[in-house]
């Protein structure tokens, strides 16, 4: 089904990143930026009610007939829990307690965790700051697709069954890429994590482990919240590799759709940056950018010119210093 993408390798390129300019630039220019950076102090309100209410759910899920079970867990539960996953991302880059209260940090971001029911904050925070720090970087960034996945999903159906199965790719590709020791921390995550869902199952049964893990899977594949895998960094114009989006589905995901604003100061809360955007307005308002993720989804299963293999990459000079 569709053509074969012709693109059979990345993107190459032998430039820098261009976040770390651009905020040196946007600094100097608008220094009062840096009044932004800091904890967002609402962030662990707003945590601990959407894990109250998950919590909830999992009450409520246990008595439903199966096929009720399945809709609410694709009509309610997919959304909280990849919302969920982006309340992580926001716990990783210290934003719940700030930078001086790292540990109570991870240890947050592990109960953030305890809805989705399977064990990845710990190792999320680890290779998320390589994303950051080493963008696009060969054998470093695992936000890139493998090639296999370069060379194998390149019709529409394939590119289709990939988004599907997203989350299984985002769960093996550290592992291909750039596998690294175990730390305690990990080990304790996983440890927190199965308990949990233990005792969940020994509570109330199936249907809430279903209800939570399908939730996850369904919500990080083929789901609108899952367009911001494929917008934030794959290539749709030649030379743009971080694209923002300002659409309404920022209201779920943390402002995490204002991904240059983000990756120009990933120390600023999501809640804060569309005030990046509003004070250095010249820097963003005529990047590319999306206003439907369900559309980044559709264009890149339609376009025969896009692919896995349709993302920016550069080998790194120098010591790499990785998390």
């Amino acid at each position: 089904m569709g053509n074969r993408v012709a693109r059979e390798d990345y993107e190459w390129v032998y430039t820098d990143q261009p976040h770390a300019d651009r905020r040196k630039e946007i600094l100097a220019k608008y220094p009062e930026i840096k009044s932004l950076m800091g904890p967002d102090p609402r962030l662990k309100w707003i945590v601990c009610m959407m894990v109250t209410i998950q919590f909830l759910a999992f009450y409520l899920v246990k008595d439903l007939d199966w096929k009720w079970v399945l809709f609410w867990t694709y009509a309610f539960g997919s959304c909280i829990n990849h919302s969920m996953t982006l309340a992580i991302h926001e716990i990783s880059h210290n934003t719940a307690f700030g930078n001086n209260k790292a540990m109570w940090n991870r240890y947050f971001a592990m109960f953030a965790n305890l809805p989705i029911g399977l064990p990845y904050s710990a190792s999320f925070k680890r290779y998320h700051l390589d994303h950051h720090r080493y963008l696009g970087g060969d054998g470093v960034d695992v936000d890139i697709p493998t090639e296999f996945e370069g060379w194998f999903f390149c019709t529409r159906f394939r590119k289709f069954v990939w988004i599907i199965l997203q989350p299984l790719f985002y769960a093996i590709r550290p592992l291909c890429i750039n596998p690294k020791p175990i730390t305690q921390l990990e080990v304790t995550n996983v440890a927190f994590q199965l308990t949990f869902d233990i005792l969940l199952y020994w509570m109330w049964g199936a249907k809430p482990v279903v209800y939570m893990l399908a939730g996850s899977m369904l919500g990080m594949g083929l789901h609108p919240i899952s367009g911001h895998f494929i917008a934030e960094h794959y290539m749709f114009l030649k030379g743009h590799e971080t694209y923002s989006y300002y659409g309404s589905l920022n209201l779920l995901t943390f402002n995490v759709g204002y991904h240059n604003e983000h990756h120009d100061f990933p120390s600023i809360p999501g809640r804060r940056l569309p005030m990046v955007k509003k004070i250095a307005a010249e820097y963003y308002d005529d990047l590319p950018q999306y206003t439907s993720w369900v559309k980044v989804l559709y264009d890149f299963i339609m376009d025969d010119a896009l692919s896995p293999y349709s993302r920016v990459k550069r080998k790194l000079k120098g010591d790499v210093k990785q998390e």
